[in-house]
């Protein structure tokens, strides 16, 4: 069964075009470990909560939106393999991120049901 990396994070809402180039230009690099598919979705109904929320988990500020991506590995010994080959790639230190990496919230996640 496939395993599944999740994250959420604020990005400037001025930085939308870069950070749809910055997708596009990582998707070569995940395929090169092992990546199935990568989804981005660009918050458009994501309110504030009283307790907790998306927004108040990365810590969004006014000109920001929230942006919920995932992706897909074929199983988790690819992943683990995969993340640590590419954590330790010298290419992602160069790599420049349209947002503040410091407030992405992200995990691993073994599917329990696959439609």
């Amino acid at each position: 069964m496939s395993d599944v990396d999740g994250f959420v994070a604020a990005v400037p809402t001025a930085n939308k075009e870069k950070f749809i180039n910055h997708s596009k230009a990582m998707m070569p690099f995940f395929k090169e470990f092992g990546v199935l598919s990568v989804t981005d979705c660009w918050g458009d109904d994501v309110p504030d909560g009283e307790v907790t929320s998306f927004p108040m988990a990365v810590k969004k500020k006014a000109d920001e939106t929230v942006v919920l991506s995932w992706i897909v590995w074929p199983d988790k010994k690819t992943r683990d393999a995969g993340m640590e080959k590419m954590m330790s790639d010298p290419r992602m230190a160069e790599m420049e991120m349209p947002f503040d990496g410091k407030r992405i919230i992200f995990g691993g996640f073994e599917p329990i049901f696959e439609r």
